[in-house]
């Protein structure tokens, strides 16, 4: 069979294959909930809303229109509870703190992380994603005690030459700004996860891993020439070349690491290889686009809001200011990024505004009531994160930015930008660190411009300034 015939049959089946992804998921779970009704365990009703068109429900509303307004619309007509039917799953959104709570911390038990097969069979299966019970607790444990501020510290250096070295290289260009900061997020995951000295296998591990995010989204129709396919192969590759590097280090029997790749492999643990390439190569995309969209962000806020620039500037400055009459060592240290407060909170106002995470997936393992609604087993549920941080309730005037309203800090449960509950980012102060490091060497010595004047948002999926923000960089004559 010639590939021109495959691409042909390809062709002729896939809209029955897209029809078959949409059904699917849908048929089970109305036919679980129809059993549990039948069983007479449930008489309670569903949240209001609606389910939309037979088997694609609402998809094409939620993509013809912005994401943001779909579900905010939907909230102003049915309440801070209401059922739709999106992607070929039937769902319960939910938008108040209360109900995010129960979901993600209260009744966390009842609510599985849930992703599409397709990215599961990507990132590997026994990743801490897709994971409860011990083996997840086992897995945070991990994640935490390679990420927690006592080996964090230890990072600054590392992670402040990778900052000189990215914005050194955009001097005088004009960037894609969410690509570079792609770049420096991957760099700085790598130096987390193997240490420096894992260098031969840097380059081949980060082209594989370049083919393998381009399929993340796709169809996951496993044949040869397609997205998927080639992604699963890059996929296997990088599987190897995580071996490669267990090999090597577990030869070099006398050295000493800190980082995650020797907390995966403490025998202690009893990892398997293929569970430690799993939760590499999950913490590698973890790690990587959510922070590169705060990166993004930043940058544009800043410029659009020159009070808070020069005051971030001044904070960084200020810093510069007491190395220069004191220590001989000008670099950074963890006890600098402790005196930046009013750059922390620009960094929280950011991900506030801009959301990043605007909601997550659970599914429901058993039928479950919520405040008089049935949320039934095999649904999923998806607490509106951006919903709750634009919320007038939880915070004034929600669409402006403003950094100086988190000099108090938060009612519970309505800020959660790296979730929250057992499955909440374990890498959030590694996160804090590459950014505050950035943002230091990027204020005091360089300026830049926008260069498009377009300010809507891209979702893919994370929430993004159309076009990633391109951006002239360069750096300053002097340093004011």
């Amino acid at each position: 069979m010639t590939m021109d015939t495959i691409s042909i049959l390809f062709l002729l089946f896939l809209p029955f294959l897209c029809f078959l992804f949409i059904l699917l998921p849908f048929l089970s779970s109305s036919s679980s909930r129809s059993r549990s009704n039948q069983a007479g365990k449930s008489t309670i009703g569903l949240p209001p809303g609606s389910m939309g068109y037979p088997y694609v429900g609402e998809t094409f509303q939620l993509y013809s229109d912005n994401p943001i307004n779909f579900f905010a619309d939907r909230q102003n007509k049915y309440g801070p509870i209401f059922k739709t039917h999106i992607l070929g799953c039937p769902c319960i959104m939910v938008s108040s703190p209360e109900a995010a709570k129960f979901v993600l911390v209260t009744k966390a038990a009842l609510f599985k992380p849930t992703f599409p097969a397709s990215k599961e069979r990507m990132l590997g299966p026994q990743a801490i994603f897709f994971q409860q019970g011990d083996y997840h607790a086992r897995l945070r444990r991990l994640l935490l005690r390679a990420f927690m501020p006592e080996a964090t510290r230890g990072k600054v250096a590392g992670v402040e030459h990778l900052a000189v070295s990215a914005l050194s290289s955009w001097d005088g260009h004009t960037i894609d700004t969410y690509q570079q900061m792609k770049i420096y997020a991957f760099n700085v995951a790598l130096l987390s996860i193997f240490g420096k000295d894992e260098m031969l296998h840097v380059e081949e591990l980060k082209k594989c891993y370049y083919t393998l995010e381009k399929g993340y989204n796709s169809m996951p129709i496993n044949l040869p020439g397609t997205l998927f396919h080639k992604s699963m192969r890059a996929r296997r590759q990088l599987g190897q070349i995580v071996a490669d590097i267990l090999s090597s280090r577990r030869r070099q029997r006398n050295a000493v690491a800190s980082d995650l790749l020797a907390s995966f492999m403490d025998p202690k643990e009893a990892l398997t290889d293929a569970q430690i390439a799993d939760n590499i190569i999950g913490v590698i995309f973890a790690a990587r686009d959510t922070t590169a969209s705060v990166l993004t962000w930043i940058v544009k806020y800043l410029k659009e809001n020159p009070s808070v620039l020069r005051a971030v500037t001044e904070e960084q400055m200020e810093i510069i200011k007491l190395k220069e009459e004191g220590a001989e060592d000008k670099s950074l240290t963890w006890a600098d990024t402790k005196r930046m407060p009013f750059t922390c909170r620009v960094i929280q106002e950011t991900m506030r505004v801009a959301s990043i995470l605007s909601f997550t997936f659970r599914e429901a393992v058993e039928d479950v009531d919520y405040q008089g609604y049935l949320i039934p087993k095999g649904w999923k549920v998806l607490p509106l994160f951006r919903n709750i941080h634009h919320c007038a309730h939880n915070f004034s005037d929600p669409e402006k930015f403003d950094p100086s309203r988190f000099e108090v800090a938060p009612k519970p449960n309505t800020f959660m930008p790296f979730g929250s509950g057992t499955h909440a980012c374990p890498g959030n102060e590694l996160a804090k660190l590459e950014m505050l490091v950035l943002l230091h060497h990027l204020t005091t010595k360089y300026r830049w411009s926008l260069l498009a004047s377009d300010t809507g948002i891209e979702f893919g999926p994370f929430a993004l300034p159309s076009n990633g923000l391109p951006i002239k960089i360069s750096l300053k004559t002097t340093m004011n």
